[in-house]
């Protein structure tokens, strides 16, 4: 897949393309099922398919003090959306330009003179411009390419897929429900930097992955897998078991991941990984001195490491 980033000098491998706009936080099965149909409609017409979204996510714009509540920060997004076999990712600084500009130039300048599209698909309920002023009608009209609208898409049972929920889940200790909603686990992606290293002490060594721009789900104890790049393009996911939060017990003040992974003992100092939220065990807590949380920690690796053979035996 292809990441293009600066909108005044588009490839022309990205040009002609039939264009699905969006934020895609989550890149859950809502936004699967619009890229989905926009992919049948570029096979149709030979044309690359091309995803244009906006980065950092226009929220954080315009209501910079929020907390962090990315489900996909742009790196994490990148791998999901390259998983749907997307041609080219199209990815818009949004800054104080584009958010002053007019519905109609961004049409014109954006799409039919930068990517030149042949066809725009786009979620029902999907505005964009200053104001928030412009509609798929509008999309038609100054474009003057054919644009389908994409219905709202729902589960089984008639839940909407919403990045909205999935946030609501995550926070509320229930991963398995996002995982409904994504398609998938839930990730954090990042960096394993050098912690404490209490863990080592205690016979449990952890790579720490800092949270950054992700949304924070509850803070506890979850069965995980760990993502890996093994060098040619495949992730190896290993069992594992993290703690998210602060760290009451050895007076923790910064927020921080930390995994131990099952039979493991590569150095990961450095190295970008994939943390999947599988289930959540139990709410974080302080505990009376390094050797009642090694009991605990004893105990919370047995129930994961149960939850982790049951899911693997049931895929």
């Amino acid at each position: 897949m292809q990441i293009v980033r600066d909108r005044k000098n588009i490839p022309s491998s990205a040009k002609g393309g039939v264009v699905v706009i969006g934020n895609f936080d989550g890149v859950h099965r809502g936004h699967q099922a619009v890229i989905g149909q926009a992919a049948d409609l570029a096979e149709a017409v030979k044309a690359p398919l091309v995803v244009l979204t906006f980065e950092p996510h226009p929220r954080s714009y315009f209501r910079p003090d929020d907390t962090p509540f990315r489900l996909t920060p742009f790196q994490n997004k990148a791998h999901h959306l390259e998983a749907l076999d997307v041609d080219v990712l199209v990815a818009l600084d949004f800054g104080a330009e584009l958010a002053g500009m007019e519905a109609e130039d961004f049409v014109r300048q954006i799409l039919v003179a930068g990517l030149d599209a042949a066809h725009v698909v786009v979620g029902y309920d999907f505005c964009f411009g200053k104001g928030r002023t412009g509609t798929p009608d509008k999309l038609r009209e100054w474009g003057g390419f054919p644009v389908t609208t994409i219905s709202p898409v729902a589960s089984a049972d008639e839940e909407v897929y919403s990045s909205t929920r999935i946030r609501d889940y995550l926070r509320t200790g229930r991963p398995g429900l996002a995982a409904a909603l994504l398609g998938r686990p839930f990730e954090i992606e990042g960096e394993v930097n050098t912690g404490r290293q209490l863990g080592r002490t205690i016979g449990f060594p952890t790579a720490n992955v800092g949270l950054d721009d992700y949304l924070r789900p509850l803070y506890g104890v979850y069965a995980v897998r760990l993502g890996l790049e093994q060098g040619d393009g495949h992730v190896g996911w290993y069992d594992a078991i993290a703690n998210l939060g602060n760290r009451p017990t050895v007076d923790g003040v910064q927020e921080q991941l930390e995994v131990h992974i099952f039979d493991f003992d590569q150095d990961l100092y450095g190295k970008v990984v994939r943390v999947a939220l599988i289930e959540f065990i139990r709410p974080e807590q302080k505990f009376d001195g390094l050797e009642a949380l090694k009991a605990q920690i004893e105990e919370d690796c047995h129930v994961a490491r149960r939850i982790l053979h049951t899911r693997a035996a049931g895929a």
